[in-house]
């Protein structure tokens, strides 16, 4: 996965209403539930069939750091999928994302602009149809550029642009992204 991925999953798994289950024992059963069978789980996780049992009877306590982390994933990817969908659905229909980031922004504009590329740490408000287009293109299964290049659209119109009331035509580059957020 790449930042802007990873950080729309992130600000989903905000809206969750019960904490993701601690334990390995708890992760397991909740995935063997899930997953309907201790071998689905084996074959997602990488471990045999027997290792998973053991950690649904609790005779194994503590996985290695590998599959802790793994496994932890995997629980996270699939816990209150319907609440994450809402606020997913919330996002794009009414309240839209916030997005915080800290990278390189230059333009290009009509000669005689100071277009050199800097870099800016932004906190925006994005509209709701910025926020449609983004979660549309990661249920896609875009590229993390194509990914970067909507979130670069986004904040150039909100920015840079100020909603279409300024700097029509402006085309804005995004890159060198050292850190990026958003919350619904």
């Amino acid at each position: 996965m790449g930042i802007v991925a990873d950080s729309l999953d992130r600000a989903a798994q905000q809206a969750f209403t019960r904490p993701v289950p601690k334990s390995a024992g708890a992760q397991m059963r909740y995935l063997v539930r899930q997953l309907k069978g201790t071998r689905p789980v084996a074959e997602l996780l990488g471990v045999s069939q027997r290792t998973v049992e053991r950690y649904v009877r609790d005779q194994i306590r503590r996985p290695r750091a590998a599959l802790a982390r793994h496994l932890e994933d995997a629980v996270r990817e699939r816990w209150q999928p319907r609440v994450r969908e809402q606020a997913r659905r919330q996002a794009a229909t009414s309240t839209g994302l916030v997005v915080s980031t800290r990278a390189r922004f230059g333009f290009t504009a009509a000669p005689g602009t100071t277009d050199d590329a800097r870099v800016r740490h932004l906190t925006l408000a994005l509209p709701p149809h910025h926020a449609a287009r983004l979660f549309e293109a990661r249920d896609a299964q875009a590229g993390e550029q194509q990914l970067l290049d909507l979130t670069a659209e986004a904040l150039g119109e909100m920015y840079f642009r100020d909603g279409g009331r300024r700097a029509q035509g402006l085309m804005v580059e995004f890159t060198d992204v050292e850190a990026l957020d958003f919350d619904l």
